[in-house]
């Protein structure tokens, strides 16, 4: 009896869960699948694809533009995600504290957001012009060393890293700035009372209490950052002579450059695992170090 309501309420429930299951499956399973059988095909235009077997891996492993664009994205990475916490943070304290003008200073500092990545890249790339930038003459007037940007690799990286920051910041922002208005303000009333100081109601009770939305806002930044492609591409498309690009710029010109559709396939799945491993081991080593902290 039991087991024939199960079947019933099963098929009474198959109308209302297969839409869900044919969009998994039609949008995330098959493409996937698609993406594994062509890292394992030698696969370019006009021509029909053919099993070559983990080839097409071991020519991306072998290959230095890779590991060079590799460590372009960690560095990337670790500056934007670290930097971008680090201001968030300290943006969401400050506005919580009852800063003055708060509704004008907060239209300002979501503005960034509501800008495309095309008109920002525009604007940087003007505004950190080497010979007519207004930023580049405001740094040579005060005998600061500019940012050679189009010619120097590390200027280069620096100046994307910024651009991603400015843009980005924002999310992070709105993120740590809810989780501190959440806070009860009974907590801070009681820690006044046994007189603790400023720097010890931050690291008994706001900072514990925002650990979450630290975590969240640096998995989702994290994971925006791992694979950047706008920003370097309207910036500097990976130059000069590939200096500064990136995984996802190195399999764009795999697949769209060089036609070699199976190479760039073998590099979406090694972006995958490396995210998938950096990613796990970077959260964890964030939480355990905050939670040690706060205690």
């Amino acid at each position: 009896m039991g087991s024939t309501v199960t079947k019933r309420q099963f098929a009474a429930a198959l109308p209302w869960i297969t839409p869900a299951h044919g969009l998994l499956l039609t949008v995330i399973v098959i493409p996937a699948v698609y993406v594994i059988w062509l890292s394992v095909t030698n696969s370019t235009f006009g021509r029909a694809p053919s099993f070559v077997g983990l080839v097409n891996y071991v020519k991306v492993l072998n290959d230095t533009y890779f590991w060079r664009a590799l460590g372009n994205t960690i560095f990337i990475v670790v500056l934007v995600v670290h930097l971008e916490l680090l201001l968030g943070l300290g943006m969401a304290l400050l506005f919580a504290s009852g800063l003055p003008f708060r509704g004008l200073l907060l239209a300002a500092v979501l503005a960034p957001y509501a800008v495309s990545e095309v008109s920002a890249a525009v604007i940087w790339r003007y505004l950190f012009d080497p010979d007519v930038g207004p930023v580049s003459v405001a740094m040579k007037a005060i005998g600061l060393p500019i940012l050679e940007w189009s010619i120097e690799p590390s200027h280069g990286l620096a100046l994307i890293s910024l651009l991603s920051i400015w843009l980005h910041l924002p999310f992070t922002f709105l993120i740590l700035y809810a989780a501190r208005l959440s806070i009860p303000r009974e907590l801070y009333e009681a820690a006044l009372i046994d007189r603790a100081t400023p720097l010890q109601m931050f690291r008994k009770v706001t900072l514990p209490l925002l650990v979450p939305a630290l975590v969240v806002a640096a998995l989702f930044r994290y994971i925006f950052v791992f694979r950047m492609f706008s920003e370097v591409w309207l910036m500097t498309q990976g130059g000069p002579a590939r200096q500064t690009e990136v995984l996802a710029v190195y399999l764009y010109l795999e697949a769209f450059r060089f036609n070699a559709f199976g190479e760039a396939a073998a590099t979406g799945w090694i972006m995958l695992a490396i995210s998938l491993v950096l990613g796990a081991g970077y959260l964890f080593a964030l939480r355990k170090d905050m939670t040690s902290d706060a205690r």
